[in-house]
């Protein structure tokens, strides 16, 4: 396992797009790839910015989201099928045996698991090389402590504790910086983003409180890598 760190230097708003982050998980799991499969599975593809930035050629791509709204904005071709369906249920597992892919994406969906120990092992039961990347607990760290709330996130160990269980495994953590230019920008990026999986944590008055002594001007990344 091997630790990075990287940071951004500017502020959100220069990047054109509330989804900077996930953007460059994607990016990561792209650059990373070796092996150039030609049947690729996206888990969790939202409106297609994993497959956006494949340049090889693929034969097919199968996305699944569970929000019809995402796969409405996926770019669509001959060779790309997508799927509505819910990694959380198992019946999605079985219908995906059905098919051989060379190897299985998923970039920042994985963390929204219900039961992430059955994900992994169903993930394990398709016998295919993988490229996961999961956020983790050390997202808005410091956000949290200053409003004593527990994380929703689970911890980069655990999630590299249930993966070992069912995969042989490489694992990166990745801690990345986002800059902004006003708390209330910060915090509109957080409701926007995603990142947050839609999870209220803290009510109007905590949240107005919190805007007014939140002592950074940037958000904390934490990214668990995972490759097989």
């Amino acid at each position: 396992m091997s630790n990075a760190c990287h940071e951004f230097s500017r502020y959100a708003a220069q990047y054109g797009s509330r989804n900077v982050i996930q953007r460059l998980v994607a990016q990561k799991l792209i650059a990373s790839t070796t092996d150039k499969p030609s049947r690729v599975l996206d888990l969790g593809c939202g409106n297609g910015t994993l497959f956006s930035l494949i340049d090889w050629e693929i034969e097919r791509f199968v996305g699944v989201d569970f929000s019809e709204q995402m796969l409405e904005h996926h770019p669509k071709d001959f060779n790309v099928e997508l799927l509505l369906g819910n990694f959380n249920d198992p019946l999605l597992f079985q219908s995906l045996k059905k098919e051989r892919f060379d190897r299985i994406y998923s970039a920042s969906a994985l963390q929204w698991a219900e039961d992430l120990d059955r994900v992994m092992e169903s993930l394990a039961s398709l016998n295919t090389p993988m490229s996961l990347a999961i956020f983790t607990a050390g997202t808005f760290k410091t956000l949290h402590e200053c409003a004593g709330v527990t994380p929703l996130l689970r911890s980069s160990d655990e999630v590299m504790a249930i993966a070992e269980k069912h995969l042989d495994a490489r694992f990166e953590v990745l801690h990345t910086t986002l800059e902004f230019d006003s708390v209330r920008e910060m915090f509109r990026y957080i409701k926007r983003s995603g990142v947050s999986g839609g999870r209220r944590v803290l009510d109007f008055s905590q949240t107005k409180r919190l805007m007014e002594t939140y002592p950074l001007n940037y958000l904390e990344f934490e990214v668990v890598f995972i490759t097989t």
